[in-house]
């Protein structure tokens, strides 16, 4: 038996990222693909006005905007991101966002 490192997604196919979850009113919902000590790989469809709190990790953090857009705060700056856009938060600087509508997005976080 092979032993395969990402879950939760069909292997094989040509898949749309951004349909591989939904949208839920008032919720955050999330897929993870891939969860280890050093990456994580989660997709996310975050409701117009939810977010994530102002946070730190202990490694560098990527996100590709799927759809949508979204207020992000990195330290003392705060940017708007929108579809197709991927920004990077250094790690141990606080950041957080928000959903300004309903956004998607592909969170990479890589640790050493």
């Amino acid at each position: 038996m092979e032993k395969k490192f990402i879950k939760n997604i069909e292997f094989g196919k040509a898949l749309e990222m951004d349909n591989l979850v939904e949208y839920q009113a008032g919720r955050v919902v999330s897929l993870t693909l891939v969860q280890n000590e050093g990456l994580s790989l989660t997709l996310f469809a975050f409701a117009k006005g939810e977010g994530v709190s102002i946070h730190s990790t202990h490694g560098d953090a990527m996100v590709y905007i799927l759809d949508g857009e979204a207020e992000i705060t990195i330290g003392e700056e705060t940017i708007i991101a929108r579809k197709g856009q991927t920004v990077i938060m250094p790690s141990d600087i606080p950041h957080g966002l928000d959903a300004t509508e309903n956004f998607k997005m592909m969170l990479t976080v890589v640790k050493q």
